[in-house]
């Protein structure tokens, strides 16, 4: 199977699109603010809604919408090199937006000009999406608890949803929330379909009770979905069955948050040791900065936050210039995909634990005082584990070698349930 070589022909970058230093300039100052603050909203744990409200009313949100649609019609290379940024700036925030640009990149690759019509002018008007598609408890692996049934009353043409989420990435943040539910409907195979609703519509319940040590401030929690009436034009069919670029997609964005920590680690790293004054009798220099040992830790941190984010930049190309086929009419050939999910697997391999390395090693450059609540440096940490747990990481270093040594296909869809 031959899965690294892209295309030579590469489909050209649209006329209107901004640059990528200018889309910087414009963004840069917004980072900035969001970073002098995700310490102190790490260690009080105050939801980011500020940092969401600045990135929307800044255009942020609507980075990739085209420009017709009124938007900036930046790339998805341009989209994931500012992401690294925001995710050094702080990752909560990143990785709070994942369902969003998530959404939108997939009515864009979709090509359906229907629901392009539908939802990029909103997303240009500041609307913000989040997620609501993983079910906890004792249901069977791939069977979906969350039920769309047509609805019983006079209006023909609407559905009535309900069930229980978790896991609802940017929910609390939303302004509309995607919901992966079984439409049941007699007579026919059920089905699975993407509901999409206003979170503040009748019957929405947005908890906040993500428990996990990382992430804190996504809004990860539950959603609950009682009697909540839907129309037919907002219930969207994607294909379950055919591969995706999609996958690799929502796996970069773990890939370009984790080498935004990286970037957070060098940063604080270098910050802290500048600043210090003491030294251990035992040490080899009279300032922290020239100690070569604190050096070399340094050195590593740096190290790792390069190769990190030249990892996630491969991969943005290489998801870049499929998404520019699609955009232009073109149908992605079967091997190109598998060797876009081949190239996404290896990277998240390469990166997690490199980054988590980095994260426990930071605390080497100093004393105690690098424990201290007000840094919050733990944050690096406690934050790349739990992206590094959404998708582990041994499964995909299995698939990886299956795909290596037996040509095996990647695995483009999985589910978590009771097995049996």
């Amino acid at each position: 199977m031959t899965t690294q070589t892209p295309s030579q022909i590469l489909p050209p970058v649209p006329e209107d699109a901004p640059t990528l230093h200018a889309l910087q300039a414009r963004f840069r100052p917004v980072f900035e603010h969001i970073a002098r603050g995700a310490a102190e909203r790490e260690r009080t744990r105050t939801l980011a809604h500020d940092a969401i409200a600045r990135l929307r009313d800044s255009g942020f949100t609507a980075l990739r919408v085209p420009r017709h649609f009124g938007g900036l019609g930046a790339t998805v290379e341009q989209l994931f090199a500012l992401l690294v940024e925001l995710a050094e700036a702080d990752s909560n925030v990143a990785q709070i937006l994942r369902p969003h640009f998530g959404f939108l990149d997939r009515v864009l690759i979709d090509r359906d000009a229907a629901a392009q019509a539908r939802w990029l002018p909103l997303a240009a008007q500041g609307a913000v999406f989040g997620n609501a598609t993983t079910e906890t408890g004792a249901g069977a692996v791939g069977a979906l608890q969350t039920t769309l049934v047509p609805d019983t009353g006079p209006e023909t043409g609407w559905w009535r949803l309900d069930g229980r989420k978790f896991y609802s990435t940017g929910a609390l943040y939303a302004d509309w929330v995607t919901v992966v539910a079984r439409a049941v409907v007699p007579g026919r195979e059920d089905e699975t379909v993407h509901a999409i609703v206003p979170t503040r519509q009748p019957g929405v319940q947005r908890l906040d009770d993500w428990r996990g040590f990382g992430q804190r401030l996504t809004g990860s929690g539950t959603t609950v979905l009682d009697r909540v009436r839907v129309p037919e034009a907002d219930v969207m069919r994607f294909p379950r069955a055919r591969p995706t670029p999609l996958v690799a997609y929502f796996q970069l964005f773990h890939l370009a948050t984790l080498a935004g920590i990286a970037r957070a680690l060098r940063r604080d790293a270098v910050d802290y040791v500048r600043a210090r004054r003491r030294v251990f009798s035992h040490g080899s220099a009279a300032l922290p900065k020239d100690d070569p040992l604190v050096q070399q830790i340094v050195g590593q941190l740096g190290a790792t936050a390069y190769l990190a984010e030249v990892v996630a930049a491969d991969v943005a190309a290489a998801l870049g210039r499929i998404a520019r086929e699609r955009a232009q009419g073109h149908e992605i050939p079967l091997e190109e995909l598998d060797a876009l999910e081949l190239r996404t697997a290896q990277a998240q391999v390469a990166v997690a634990e490199p980054v988590l390395q980095a994260a426990a090693r930071l605390f080497e450059v100093g004393g105690s005082s690098a424990l201290a609540e007000d840094l919050a440096l733990d944050r690096h940490w406690r934050n790349a584990r739990t992206l590094a747990s959404h998708n582990p990481v041994l499964y995909k270093a299995r698939s990886v070698g299956d795909i290596l040594l037996n040509d095996a296909r990647p695995v483009y869809y999985w589910n978590v349930g009771v097995a049996g």
